[in-house]
């Protein structure tokens, strides 16, 4: 799955920490995270940033946040470092492992079961806010200073805390966005940059069965369980993204962005854009300006 620019996601190899099953950095603003690049890796992750404003990137979706950040993202979903852009941060925390990272069936139990189903909501990429954001950002500058095994216990305590919260938000609300899978890299690609391409354009099941050569029925089938949705709302997944970035990038008006974005009709674009970020056209971006200002 490639960016904006047409860019394919980097695979970014993470070693754990020194004696230890997963990797715990703490990044301050005199030794900032300077990698604010488009990559996936097969590692969970959960980063709080203390303060500041900045653009979140995750799979298909774009947003902005201010006061900080919380979220937690699944296996091999493509995202940008979440300091990009940003203005006034004080520290970032980043904690990253695989999902076995206590054994294969540790997660399984029945006394874990609430961890496993909140990995399940993180493939789509999870943002927590209020007391929950709070709470749990004073918890992680507590462990950074803890000893391998107590910082394992309080990871687990910090997971079931984010499992029992309510102050969350889905990020990828129709489903799980698109995770790069290596195994299906091509074919996945050549629909992504077809419609990256013609996304403005009517794109037919037809012509884009045609170009992996597949029958319909199969490629609806393929593309769902690749991408958990379909190619329809993959498309307006991606229109409603670029109408995102051009709200947020640009002066262009809404009703100019709407057939930029490839659609034909402002009222359908307007009800779409509000199911999928819900909020309209014009409260995201007066949102999106007044995080960056």
């Amino acid at each position: 799955m490639k960016n904006m620019n047409g860019v394919p996601p980097i695979l970014e190899h993470i070693e754990p920490s020194y004696n230890q099953s997963f990797s715990f950095r703490v990044f301050e603003e005199a030794e900032p995270n300077l990698k604010p690049f488009w990559h996936y890796h097969p590692e969970i992750e959960l980063v709080f940033v203390k303060s500041g404003a900045a653009k979140r990137h995750i799979g298909n979706h774009v947003s902005y946040y201010k006061n900080g950040d919380l979220i937690l993202l699944g296996p091999n979903l493509p995202h940008y470092g979440f300091t990009e852009r940003l203005s006034g941060r004080r520290s970032e925390i980043v904690v990253q492992m695989k999902r076995d990272f206590l054994g294969e069936r540790f997660f399984g139990l029945p006394e874990s079961k609430s961890i496993e189903q909140l990995f399940i909501k993180a493939e789509s990429g999870i943002v927590f806010h209020g007391e929950t954001k709070k709470l749990i950002g004073i918890k992680l500058e507590e462990i950074a200073n803890q000893e391998p095994f107590d910082r394992m216990i309080g990871i687990l305590q910090v997971f079931k805390l984010l499992a029992a919260s309510e102050e969350f938000e889905i990020l990828h609300t129709n489903g799980p966005a698109l995770v790069y899978k290596q195994q299906d890299n091509d074919k996945i690609e050549r629909v992504y940059s077809h419609v990256k391409e013609h996304f403005k354009d009517t794109i037919t099941l037809e012509e884009i069965s045609d170009l992996v050569s597949m029958e319909v029925p199969s490629f609806c089938r393929y593309f769902k369980r690749v991408t958990g949705k379909t190619f329809t709302v993959f498309v307006n997944d991606f229109r409603v993204s670029h109408a995102c970035k051009l709200l947020a990038e640009t002066n262009m008006s809404v009703s100019e962005i709407c057939f930029e974005s490839g659609f034909n009709n402002s009222s359908h674009f307007n009800r779409l854009f509000k199911n999928i970020t819900g909020k309209t056209p014009h409260a995201y971006r007066e949102e999106v300006q007044h995080v960056l200002a």
